[in-house]
């Protein structure tokens, strides 16, 4: 959520700064209605105190005997006009807010202005792209030999976009998980295991409504308004909604893995297919509460965390920073770091590491109190650390081999019994 306080200041900069985001974005209603609101609300508190005099008058006219009638009925036209504005100021401020939670947060000054995925600027690629001696296959052909997934069984249980990992993709599938777990716990991220069902009030603290209520599943029950998250980012935001974290707490890092379920999913074409876009996915998520000057410090940490899974998986990947209009409806900086997967010919996001300054804690009112005394809002920091369906298809299709069996990376192989390789069934 945006300070409004900014937007009167500086309308003019701040609907600058959001169209490098989104170009549509008009802050005439919104400050029209703030306007509106406020006059009202003046109009309110003035009426209120002509009441109150007018009343102590009338107390002081019975006691003299004196008649009060018309001055009581002033005080009653007041009563009436003050009920009337209260409920226009209520209509006004309902639309206000709804208005102000879809402006997105502002980027930070230094990224590109652009709304071209294609301008996002390459910071780094680490390793090289394979080269085969032999033809290689995608992850879905190699499945028809190795059968660690059932697609045809998941559409069968649930529809399409939904897997069924089996037998050997099971195991390496939770091999990953933990890998990734022990990783995150190393370099200092407290692990949970949030719900994953969360009330509609806690996907608004994340950014995640009322914009994007479409994208979200939801359980349709008259007993439970919740929603199914679309990542742990929801929930582990949530934790300190509505809290003042003490100073010496911060900096906070925490983890999570949890399935994660999204609407979206399998709208591209068909090359597309498999594990490359789904419905529900596992992912390990980083999520850090910090100082407002302590978060760019934090955003590298957990960018390097990120890293370090793939660097021991010997993976391929490159670092993008997303120009502004390819950034989340919450970020204020993100650096993409994608790997490079034979089978689709291109690279795919495996993490997102975003800081969304204040932005999340203003609408989650998460605080912590300066020396001076004097309340702050926290930055809060996301990362995927990572997700595993196109991390699967990147290890299954880098490290095939001519007779379609996988070599399993080393880092993995103790958590698979010392399993060196998937073989054909």
């Amino acid at each position: 959520m945006l300070d409004i306080r900014l937007i009167r200041k500086d309308r003019q900069i701040i609907e600058e700064k959001l169209r490098r985001k989104d170009p549509t974005i008009d802050l005439s209603n919104i400050c029209d209605l703030d306007h509106k609101i406020r006059e009202d609300k003046n109009r309110v508190e003035s009426l209120k105190a002509q009441r109150n005099d007018l009343s102590q008058k009338i107390g002081e006219l019975k006691r003299s005997g004196q008649d009060g009638s018309e001055l009581m009925a002033q005080v009653s036209s007041f009563a009436d006009e003050i009920d009337l504005l209260d409920h226009r100021i209520r209509e006004m401020e309902a639309i206000f807010h709804d208005e102000l939670a879809r402006l997105p947060n502002l980027p930070m000054d230094n990224i590109k202005i652009s709304q071209d995925p294609k301008e996002n600027e390459c910071l780094k690629e680490v390793g090289k792209k394979p080269e085969f001696s032999f033809p290689f296959k995608n992850h879905v052909e190699l499945n028809e030999g190795l059968q660690l997934f059932d697609f045809k069984r998941g559409a069968k249980i649930s529809g399409s976009g939904w897997p069924v990992y089996r037998n050997l993709g099971a195991r390496l599938e939770w091999a990953l998980i933990q890998y990734m777990l022990n990783i995150q716990i190393k370099n200092g991220f407290m692990q949970w295991i949030p719900p994953l069902l969360v009330r509609p009030d806690m996907v608004y603290g994340s950014g995640q409504l009322p914009k994007f209520e479409h994208q979200q599943f939801k359980i349709n029950d008259p007993d439970f308004q919740l929603y199914l998250i679309p990542t742990a980012e929801i929930p582990l935001n949530a934790l300190h909604s509505d809290e003042i974290i003490p100073e010496n707490d911060l900096t906070l890092k925490y983890v999570a893995y949890t399935p994660c379920f999204r609407r979206e999913a399998g709208a591209a074409g068909s090359q597309e297919r498999g594990l490359i876009r789904m419905h529900q996915f596992n992912k390990v998520e980083m999520f850090c509460f910090a100082q407002p000057e302590q978060s760019e410090k934090v955003f590298n940490e957990m960018l390097a965390s990120a890293e370090e899974v793939l660097q021991g998986l010997k993976l391929h990947y490159r670092n993008m920073l997303l120009v502004t209009g390819d950034m989340s409806f919450a970020a204020a900086k993100t650096i993409d770091i994608e790997v490079w997967l034979p089978g689709q010919n291109r690279y795919y996001e495996v993490s997102s590491v975003s800081n969304c300054s204040d932005y999340q804690a203003r609408r989650s009112n998460i605080r912590f109190r300066r020396p001076d005394g004097k309340l702050d809002f926290v930055h809060t920091l996301n990362g995927s650390g990572l997700a595993t369906s196109r991390l699967m298809v990147a290890l299954l299709e880098n490290n095939q081999q001519p007779d379609g069996s996988i070599l399993i990376p080393e880092v993995l192989q103790p958590y698979l019994g010392g399993l060196t390789r998937l073989e054909a069934q």
